[in-house]
């Protein structure tokens, strides 16, 4: 790409061990750096299936049928890392399999880094927030719009304190930071120019379109649609939170598009802006080796996308 040609294409990514995953329009792929410097690549091509290609066309219904094609992705892809990671370290092979298990149990948490175990955070912060408000407030008042919104609030603190506490663990500290790589490189590439460590490390780790911020997203929205719902019990408010966790996944991811078409515009920008606020917690600035990485893999996705 030359520094003045303007990218077409929309571009997304993921982070993961030692390393960054972006989804092109035929291929994933994830680079990951090894310790004596190589970096390491997996490339597996897209095979897009007609009837859920025909769904991600259906507002509503394309969100959470993108949610659970990436996850699949991403669940290849992160394993791939942790494969890698665990190679690195030198461990004996019987002993692999059990630390790896570890690992991916503390990664797969980190919901809020990309949409590999969205869904099950969703489900987890769907469940619990209700059941906790019901313990405290749930004789204070009749008002269920009030105690929607503290139940709103209370999802608010457990994901920004669960988020706080994770990165202060080295392991995902450094996620983060390949996190930030990966928003950089996509920055850089929307704003046209050489993806070169100096320049990508121009741009911010922040972007509209990152996982952090379709999670704020569906808290916020949830708030809106429980409100037109009504309740006479809490299994009556948790069944009902579930049963319509796909519509409130299916209007953020809308909203999110809305939101990231607007970011030019002066006052309509700032809708975006929760979602940004997250971020300053899941992203974090990235070394040059890190960025290095990034723009290796951005670069080997977009070149086999060509060949394809």
């Amino acid at each position: 790409m030359s520094d003045k040609q303007c990218p077409t294409a929309i571009y997304g990514g993921q982070a993961v061990i030692e390393g960054v995953m972006f989804a092109g329009q035929k291929v994933h792929v994830t680079a990951v750096r090894r310790k004596d410097n190589t970096i390491q690549y997996l490339e597996v091509p897209k095979k897009e299936i007609p009837w859920v290609q025909s769904l991600k066309r259906i507002p509503l219904v394309r969100g959470l049928v993108g949610i659970i094609e990436a996850s699949a992705k991403g669940a290849q892809h992160l394993n791939f890392s942790a494969e890698v990671f665990a190679e690195e370290e030198g461990e004996p092979k019987e002993e692999q399999k059990e630390t790896l298990a570890s690992r991916l149990s503390m990664i797969l948490g980190v919901a809020v880094v990309g949409v590999l175990s969205f869904l099950f955070g969703k489900f987890v912060f769907t469940l619990i927030p209700p059941i906790i408000e019901d313990l405290l407030f749930g004789r204070m008042f009749e008002n269920q719009i009030g105690h929607n919104l503290i139940e709103g609030l209370i999802k608010i603190i457990l994901l920004v304190g669960y988020i706080y506490f994770i990165s202060l663990t080295p392991m995902i500290k450094r996620l983060f930071q390949y996190h930030g790589a990966e928003h950089k490189v996509i920055s850089a590439y929307e704003a046209g120019l050489e993806l070169t460590v100096a320049n990508v490390q121009k741009f911010n780790t922040l972007h509209y379109r990152c996982g952090s911020s379709f999670i704020v997203f569906t808290v916020l929205i949830g708030v809106v649609i429980y409100s037109f719902f009504e309740y006479d019990s809490l299994v009556e408010r948790i069944v009902l939170r579930l049963a319509l966790l796909p519509l409130v996944i299916g209007v953020s991811y809308e909203v999110l598009r809305f939101t990231n078409s607007l970011r030019e515009v002066p006052v309509l920008r700032y809708l975006g802006y929760p979602g940004l606020w997250l971020q300053l917690l899941t992203t974090k600035e990235p070394d040059d080796a890190q960025v290095e990485v990034s723009i290796a893999s951005f670069n080997r996705m977009r070149e086999l996308d060509k060949q394809m």
